[in-house]
């Protein structure tokens, strides 16, 4: 082994330790909020902040004042975000540490129950990212700034208007991606309407475009609308959605500036789709979820057969995920076993004037398709199989193992976003005679809550490489073949 080597060793070991101990510091001087994987959360808090503000004064009760501190070190190794690089064996660096900071801060008025102001700024930097640029900086910007008018206790109808999160179901197509250090937020006005019944959302939206040191701008050339309606009335231990969306990109997306470089291309996709989801506790220990949607519309792609030019493909796409487990109330540390399934359609043909890859949309990837964030739901058929229990009150400690397989070999393997992998260096592409058979990967994140407004948490990973990886390093000599990833990293987040 050369001195190169062991000084690149060293100073990975030297960053990971000046990482643990930033961490840790934090971790025990402010402790950590719990997780969403959390099976017994706190009790409700409105934030240190705000608890302690009004718990002397009533002119305090109107104002929302707080935010957020997360801080997080991972350490990549054959899995650092390279996507042409990715599980080769030798003589390509593809693996990655770093630190993330990000820093929310919020200020609310309610002066009356009807009329709510909000503001919250984001800071967001990191340490040692090997990416040019990284895509986990933005310095400071306005992350949120929103006024709602109505209150569905009095008027059915309400509105939002300004830049905020969209969150509908569970992420999967529509979410803030909040795993990101620069999570995702829209310019956007909605509209709702709201009974004991049922509500209905209409909104008009377009993403902001993080771009550091500069203030953030939404993407004028793309253009994100939909319906989206609720009820848990249809049936009582369900709740029931249906939604209507449509994304229409125009070709000056191309030409804005992202952490990328380039924003999405051209393209009109319009998803009808309906989820299902059991209520906590009324099915006893079971639970279950359903997700169906189905797009047709037309992408600009490049077609390989027609001389590398790019050309309208009709669309007709379909995605889909079930999953449903059942959880011991009553047993010792409350253990859960599930299934779950996801699938994204794939396309047959390149070379003709159609296409069949699903549109992720502006989905929450990171806890869907494992959490080493490598692979995205367009091509793919993902079971899982995933476990948790609760050793102590404030500890969780969950697991999943998922296996991938290509929906359809003429098409591409796509990372969890961007351009699918079809670099004729990297070797990956379109391989019909190829195995579909992409790997599997075993995730396990344990979380510790610290009363009501802190958590820490700490994940491993690792991805094994199936007979589509092995035949695509095979097909290039040399790589020296193809070689597993490890993901592991450690963070904590205090509500303040």
């Amino acid at each position: 082994m050369n001195n190169s080597t062991n000084t690149g060793k060293r100073s990975s070991r030297n960053k990971f330790t000046v990482g643990l101990a930033c961490l840790a510091a934090v971790a025990q001087a402010q402790g950590a909020e719990p997780s969403l994987a959390t099976t017994n959360p706190p009790a409700a808090s409105a934030g240190l902040l705000n608890d302690w503000l009004r718990k002397d004064s009533e002119l305090a009760k109107p104002w929302d004042l707080g935010g957020q501190l997360r801080l997080r070190y991972e350490l990549k190794e054959n899995a650092g975000s390279f996507p042409t690089r990715d599980f080769v064996a030798r003589g390509q660096d593809n693996s990655n540490d770093y630190l993330l900071e990000r820093m929310k801060y919020h200020i609310g008025f309610t002066p009356e129950p009807w009329v709510t102001t909000y503001v919250e700024g984001r800071s967001s930097f990191q340490q040692w990212d090997k990416r040019t640029p990284s895509p986990e900086s933005d310095t400071l910007d306005l992350h949120q700034g929103y006024i709602v008018l109505g209150n569905p206790r009095q008027f059915p109808l309400s509105t939002k208007v300004g830049r905020q999160e969209l969150v509908y179901g569970d992420e999967r197509w529509i979410g803030r991606s909040d795993w990101s250090n620069t999570s995702r937020v829209f310019d956007a006005a909605k509209l709702r309407f709201e009974n004991d019944d049922f509500w209905v959302d209409a909104f008009a939206s377009r993403v902001v475009l993080v771009n550091d040191n500069h203030f953030n701008e939404a993407n004028d050339d793309d253009l994100f609308t939909g319906v989206y309606a609720s009820t848990q009335k249809l049936l009582p231990w369900q709740e029931t959605q249906l939604y209507g969306l449509a994304r229409n990109v125009g070709a000056g997306s191309q030409n804005l500036v992202t952490t990328s470089g380039t924003g999405a291309g051209p393209r009109d996709v319009y998803t009808i789709g309906t989820r299902w989801a059991s209520l906590p506790g009324k099915l006893g220990g079971w639970d279950y979820g359903l997700e169906l949607a189905g797009q047709l519309g037309s992408v600009s792609l490049t077609n390989p057969g027609l001389r590398q030019k790019a050309f309208r493909h009709d669309l007709e796409a379909f995605g889909a995920f079930v999953n449903g487990g059942y959880t011991w109330t009553h047993a010792w540390s409350s253990p859960r076993f599930g299934l779950g399934y996801d699938y994204g359609s794939g396309d047959d043909n390149l070379t003709d004037r159609s296409t069949g890859t699903f549109e992720n949309l502006f989905g929450t990837a990171h806890r869907f398709y494992g959490q080493m964030d490598l692979l995205g739901l367009r091509n793919l058929h993902t079971p899982r199989i995933s476990t948790s229990f609760q050793p102590l009150k404030n500890l969780t400690i969950g697991s999943d193992y998922l296996l991938f397989w290509m929906a359809d070999t003429h098409d591409y393997l796509y990372p969890e976003s961007g351009s699918g992998r079809s670099s004729a260096a990297s070797g990956y592409g379109s391989h019909p005679g190829f195995s579909p058979f992409v790997g599997s990967e075993i995730d396990v994140v344990a979380t510790y809550a610290i009363k009501k407004i802190a958590d820490l948490q700490v994940g491993y990973g690792h991805f094994f490489t199936g007979s589509y990886i092995e035949q695509t390093m095979a097909s290039r000599p040399t790589t020296g073949g193809d070689t597993g990833a490890d993901w592991v990293y450690i963070q904590t987040r205090f509500n303040f």
